[in-house]
């Protein structure tokens, strides 16, 4: 909102009294455990979590990663990654630009996701839909997630017991096989809507409250 001060010929000057700006941040801070992808897929990867709400991303090399980055590689793939990471910001109207982390191991994920309240490790051997519903709707926002998502190939068995004895919970993503670049926008996807949702229906709760 402005104040008009003064009006001349073809200029019109203001005074700034308040910016009012959307809240584009989702009321839950959201992590993505990307497993390193081929290519340049990661760049999609990052771009489109981070229209989608992600606070950060993690490159994660994994059992089944054929991609092996050295220590010099590896900075050089993260600077180019989080200039990806702000430009996408930029485009989607993000109010912070999200952070990507250096490349870790799987076991270096869990130690991270560990300090988190949710996370989430889709499997196609995981229960069926009901219950990854269940587990879904549980999450209230305010709450930290984290998604864990393989490369191409998907998690070695030995990873997914792992990552479930530290706590993450396995969901499904339904009867078709995602590729690695898909898998992390679903479920981004989901708990996007699923937040958003309650966080609209808690404040329309409270508003209520407060007319009655």
């Amino acid at each position: 909102r402005a104040e008009i001060t003064a009006l001349e010929s073809g200029r019109v000057t203001a005074r700034i009294l308040w910016a009012v700006e959307p809240e584009a941040e989702l009321p839950s801070r959201l992590v993505l455990f990307q497993g390193l992808p081929k290519g340049d897929k990661m760049e999609l990867i990052i771009q489109k979590a981070v229209e989608l709400g992600a606070a950060r991303i993690v490159p994660v090399s994994c059992a089944r990663s054929v991609v092996k980055l050295d220590e010099k590689k590896a900075a050089s793939k993260v600077r180019r990654w989080q200039a990806v990471c702000e430009s996408a910001a930029k485009q989607s109207g993000r109010r912070l630009i999200p952070e990507v982390g250096e490349v870790t191991s799987f076991a270096g994920a869990l130690r991270e996701a560990a300090g988190l309240d949710v996370c989430l490790i889709p499997y196609e051997r995981a229960e069926d839909m009901a219950h990854t519903r269940q587990i879904i709707e549980s999450i209230r926002p305010g709450q930290s997630v984290g998604i864990l998502i393989g490369p191409e190939g998907g998690f070695e068995p030995e990873e997914v017991q792992e990552a479930a004895a530290a706590g993450a919970k396995p969901i499904t993503l339904g009867k078709r096989i995602l590729r690695t670049e898909t898998a992390g926008m679903t479920v981004l996807s989901v708990l996007m809507f699923h937040l958003e949702q309650r966080e609209d229906n808690t404040e329309t709760e409270v508003n209520d409250e407060r007319l009655s």
